[in-house]
């Protein structure tokens, strides 16, 4: 390993060993908000799979979100099955539907890629409400679960240090699979298709087939942030299939910075207590939230990690 990758990975390391130790310093409520930052990090980390790396804005995420808190809940809930099992359900479930996505979308490109992701995740969120014997639509699914048990060792999931440590250990597999594949052939292949897509068909690899993947493993990512979310929290509802949670890793990446892999979680703790903060002023948060964005956008369009590399590459 050269000395530049050394530090690459002793950075992305040092980052995981810090929100391990900060556990023991936290109040108890920002102890429960850096477990969902974690999760959502991971969920925003999916997503800069696709964004960051390859160049596809999708607008249909919540449909891979959705995917896995709902392969888990309902087999939990319908079928009794325990944490372990339906973690499983959840993350093949998201595989599933990144694979029949990625048939559908295999050949489109911006706009028209745009708008079909949308229309699925949309024809989704509609079909959570639709079989609400199943879902139980907006009102949701509130699941009790037995604790896991490891070694010998009971863990219960509703406590909260096992709910940060498995949202830590879950980030930290996400962090460190994206820096991986960031730096291996695949994903030096994916930048050259968001940088000129033309001129890497040339050179005769098939980005059609690039592209699949970058969705399949974005899609099953995102879905294993959804699993989570739904057995660390016992719930999942319609809300998990919305529009919101479509445009919220996107914003959350563009805010830490797109193609940057500490960027979803900078982006996605900002923005997060952004919203927490704006809200306590207003029910209409989102006006001052996107008026942030906006700013970031025109002062910071690489976003804060990339300010944050320029500023320390600057003399």
């Amino acid at each position: 390993m050269s000395g530049s990758a050394a530090r690459l990975y002793g950075l992305h390391l040092a980052v995981i060993a810090a929100l391990f130790v900060v556990q023991f310093a936290l109040p108890a409520y920002h102890y429960g908000n850096v477990t969902r930052i974690m999760l959502y990090a991971v969920f925003a980390i999916g997503y800069n799979i696709l964004l960051g790396y390859t160049g596809l804005l999708s607008l249909g995420h919540a449909l891979f979100f959705a995917a896995g808190a709902y392969g888990a809940g309902l087999t939990a809930h319908w079928w009794d099955f325990g944490p372990i099992a339906a973690l499983a359900s959840g993350i093949g479930a998201a595989l599933l539907v990144s694979l029949l996505t990625g048939a559908i979308v295999y050949r489109t490109t911006g706009v028209a890629f745009l708008i079909v992701t949308l229309m699925l995740a949309q024809a989704a969120f509609l079909s959570t409400l639709y079989f609400n014997t199943i879902t139980l639509g907006d009102q949701g699914i509130v699941l009790s679960l037995p604790p896991v048990e490891i070694f010998g060792a009971s863990l219960g999931l509703a406590d909260p240090m096992v709910k940060y440590n498995v949202a830590l250990l879950a980030f930290a597999l996400a962090l460190l699979l994206s820096l991986w594949l960031l730096r291996s052939p695949f994903g030096r292949v994916l930048i050259a298709i968001r940088e000129n897509e033309a001129r890497t068909r040339l050179l005769g690899y098939n980005t059609a087939l690039y592209r699949f993947t970058a969705l399949v493993i974005s899609g099953t990512l995102s879905g294993l942030a959804g699993a989570l979310y739904c057995l660390l929290f016992g719930y999942v509802g319609s809300s998990f299939a919305s529009l919101q949670y479509s445009t919220e890793p996107l914003l959350w990446t563009l805010l830490g910075g797109a193609g940057a892999t500490l960027g979803p979680l900078l982006g996605t703790g900002i923005m997060y207590y952004l919203i927490e903060i704006a809200s306590r002023f207003t029910s209409s948060y989102m006006i001052i939230v996107g008026l942030a964005l906006v700013a970031i956008t025109l002062w910071f369009p690489a976003g804060l990690a990339g300010w944050l590399r320029r500023w320390r590459r600057a003399p």
